[in-house]
Parts: structure tokens; C-alpha cells; sequence
């Protein structure tokens, strides 16, 4: 087995094993759009008598942290040949990416998981959640806020990267675990003209609120019924205001001739959830994991957020694929800066590098984890030392699939 980076010559032999693993059958169309991605990506192949039977392609991400953004390897394409499992090659395949992780300096990476139990023993944790919601519009939206009076206007997707662009920018400083985005990202991620996934839904549609930097804006799609109500698909929603959100909430719930508003991937804190009167009009339907983050070099990553509150302590932290990261540091932040640095000294909390990776974007409390078990808690009071620090006003939240 060699382990060694896939060339643009075998990109192809690289969607093949895709269609081969994740049981998919690509067209023409897909072929290419799959092979485009995989351009823009670091790609490690596990090749058997010269054959490729293992993939792991990871796009060169920044992701916003507290108080910043940070480089993140997202892992994507990850896949083993049937003929080739329960041998170690995925091991191999992720232990090459931590490698080249510290050479690059990218501190953070992350996935979506397709199969969540996996992951955790690589040291991902899930760090964000999503949740589906859905408004039955056969009637109109009831909502406790006033919409927003400005005049609503419909953009063309092909302005989008530049119209839409700096309004999401000043988003991600809002909250953290949002992916920067290139107008490749704009055209080929979030608004490609044919849904993947549903070839029914319609092109995608920009409704936008106000102009310059106060805009807001939500991207939708459309399918219609031809026994019952048409479905409106909301893919963002961005929203300065409870009334800003009521407008475009109130827009989407409006559209003619569809019944049901169906928004996956919104934040677990979303001001909808609030503002809606009825919440048997406005139902959360399920809530998942998201991103599932990896801190590939935790100093580098605790040191590259800001903090809420001051914090020092001593960490005792488990790491079984990434030595440097194993063992017992003092992290310590407050108007100085921040710092972490190896510690001789007695532990105040004892975790594994995962859990610490849930923790990291304030998405999951520590002492939660303390009362589940996962995280062991010397000092008394530690864990809410380390929650204030972690403290976020905004949940983390990811709606890019990668």
C-alpha cells in the first residue's frame, strides 16, 4: 500500500471509487462538476499494485473562530474500496493529512459526517447543530414582530457573489463555524442552477431586503404541487433584525400557489423560533449535527480565538493520533494575550482532544460534559471557569456543505 498525493490524471479513477463507495451513478454533468471541486483540493490516495482504492480530498477552507477566522482542512471524498476495508487505510489516509496539516499550518479541520460513529475516533467533535424548520403557509405567517417596511426586490443569482458577498462577510463575524467564500464557492455551492440532490426544484431565487451594508437576503428554490400546495425550499436567510427576519419570513411564507416553507440548516438559535406567535404553524422537525470540527494542533487553535473571560488552567488532554497534542498544558488567557504551554503541574479537567473540539466554538458547554462523564473535572469549578471563557452571544453555526 502507498500512500501518496492523487494527480489531476487520476481524478477520474478518484470519482469512479466516489460512485463505487457512496453507491451513486454521476452523469456527465456531475462528473464535471465533481471534478472541478476536487481541483480546488488537497488529495491523498492510498494506491494497491498502482490501483486507487482509498480517497481523501480535503478543500482549503478558513473558518470564522471567536474574535477572528483560523485555516481549516475540510475533509470531503473520503472514501475506501469495499475490497479494501478493516485495513487500516483510512487510518493511514487521515494520519498523511495530519502531516501535511502541520507542514501547511492549518491548525483546524472538518467534515460533514455521513457516518458520525466513525469520526469520533479520529478526534472529531460535533462542534455545531442544525435544525429543520418548517411553517405551514396555507394560511398567513403569524408572527409577534412587525416586518420590516423596506421594499423587498428579487436579484439575480448571477449578481449574488458581489450584491450578497460583503453582507455574509460581516455575517461570519457574527458567528463562528461560517466558512469563507470565493465566487467559485457562490456560484458552485450555493447557488448552482440545478439542485443535485432534487431536479424538480426550481432555479435558485434571491429575495433581497434593503441595499449596501444594512441588506439582507434569502436564497430559496420552488417546487410545485400538482395535487397539493407547492413547497418553497429556503436555503440562507440572513437577517440583521427580528425584523428584517419577519419580512423575509413573512415573503416566503407568502409565494403563491405553495403551501409549506421548509428551511433545512438553520441555526438552533434561530430568531424565528422567538418571534413566531404560533408555534404550531412553525415547527422544528428535526435537529443534527453539522460541522464536526478537529483541532489538528490545539495550541495553535486555542490561541488563534479570543476568549469572553479570563481562564487558567491546566488541561490534561488525550490525543491518540496526534502526539504533539497529547498531554498536560496550561492554557491561559486574559488581557496578556493568550498562551498554552506544557505543564508539569496537577490537572484541573482531563479530555479527550474530541470533546475539546465540541467545545471549542462555545457550541457545547464543558460542564455538560462533566455531567455526562466524558470530561473529568479535578478542580472543583473548572468546567464553568472554561464555559464563561468559551462563551459565545451566538451559537456556532454551519450551513456549507463540503
Amino acid at each position: 500500500m502507498r500512500i501518496r498525493e492523487v494527480p489531476d490524471s487520476d481524478l477520474d479513477r478518484a470519482i469512479d471509487l466516489a460512485s463505487l463507495v457512496f453507491l451513486e451513478t454521476y452523469d456527465d454533468e456531475m462528473r464535471a462538476r465533481h471534478r472541478k471541486f476536487l481541483l480546488r483540493c488537497n488529495r491523498i490516495g492510498a494506491y494497491a499494485d498502482g490501483r486507487l482504492v482509498g480517497l481523501l480530498a480535503a478543500v482549503r477552507l478558513r473558518v470564522s473562530v471567536p474574535g477572528g477566522g483560523l485555516p481549516c482542512a475540510g475533509l470531503t471524498f473520503v472514501c475506501v474500496a469495499p475490497t479494501h476495508r478493516r485495513r487500516g487505510v483510512l487510518s493511514e489516509l487521515v494520519a498523511e493529512l495530519w502531516r501535511r496539516c502541520a507542514v501547511a499550518g492549518r491548525p483546524l479541520a472538518a467534515l460533514w459526517a455521513s457516518e458520525a460513529a466513525i469520526y469520533g475516533r479520529y478526534g472529531f467533535g460535533a462542534a455545531t447543530r442544525l435544525c429543520t424548520v418548517e411553517i405551514d403557509s396555507r394560511r398567513p405567517l403569524d408572527l409577534r414582530v412587525a416586518p420590516d417596511p423596506r421594499p423587498l426586490r428579487l436579484l439575480d443569482p448571477a449578481e449574488a457573489p458581489e450584491v450578497l458577498g460583503p453582507r455574509y462577510e460581516a455575517s461570519r463575524a457574527e458567528r463562528a463555524g461560517r466558512l469563507a467564500r470565493d465566487g467559485y464557492w457562490w456560484r458552485e455551492q450555493i447557488l448552482p442552477e440545478q439542485d443535485e440532490d432534487d431536479d424538480e426544484l426550481s432555479p435558485p431565487r434571491v429575495v433581497v431586503l434593503g441595499d449596501g451594508p444594512s441588506l439582507d437576503y434569502a436564497v430559496y428554490r420552488t417546487r410545485g404541487g400538482e395535487d397539493s400546495p407547492g413547497v418553497v425550499e429556503v436555503y440562507e436567510l440572513e437577517a440583521g433584525t427580528g425584523r428584517a427576519a419577519a419580512a423575509l419570513w413573512s415573503y416566503l411564507a407568502g409565494i403563491d400557489l405553495t403551501g409549506r416553507v421548509r428551511a433545512w440548516g438553520r441555526p438552533a438559535d434561530d430568531p424565528l423560533l422567538l418571534i413566531a406567535a404560533d408555534r404550531d404553524q412553525v415547527r422544528v422537525t428535526q435537529e443534527f449535527p453539522a460541522l464536526w470540527l478537529r483541532l489538528a494542533d490545539v495550541g495553535a487553535a486555542l490561541t488563534g480565538r479570543s476568549w469572553a473571560a479570563p481562564v487558567d488552567l491546566v488541561l490534561d488532554v488525550s490525543d491518540g493520533s496526534i502526539p504533539a497534542n497529547n498531554g498536560r498544558f496550561r492554557l491561559a488567557a486574559g488581557p496578556g494575550g493568550e498562551s498554552y504551554r506544557a505543564s508539569a503541574e496537577p490537572a484541573d479537567l482531563s479530555l479527550d482532544v474530541r470533546d475539546l473540539a465540541a467545545c471549542y466554538l462555545g457550541g457545547t458547554r464543558v460542564g455538560d460534559l462533566v455531567r455526562a462523564g466524558l470530561v473529568a473535572e479535578h478542580t472543583a469549578g473548572a468546567a464553568r471557569v472554561l464555559d464563561a471563557a468559551l462563551y459565545t452571544d451566538r451559537l456556532p453555526f454551519t450551513s456549507d456543505e463540503f
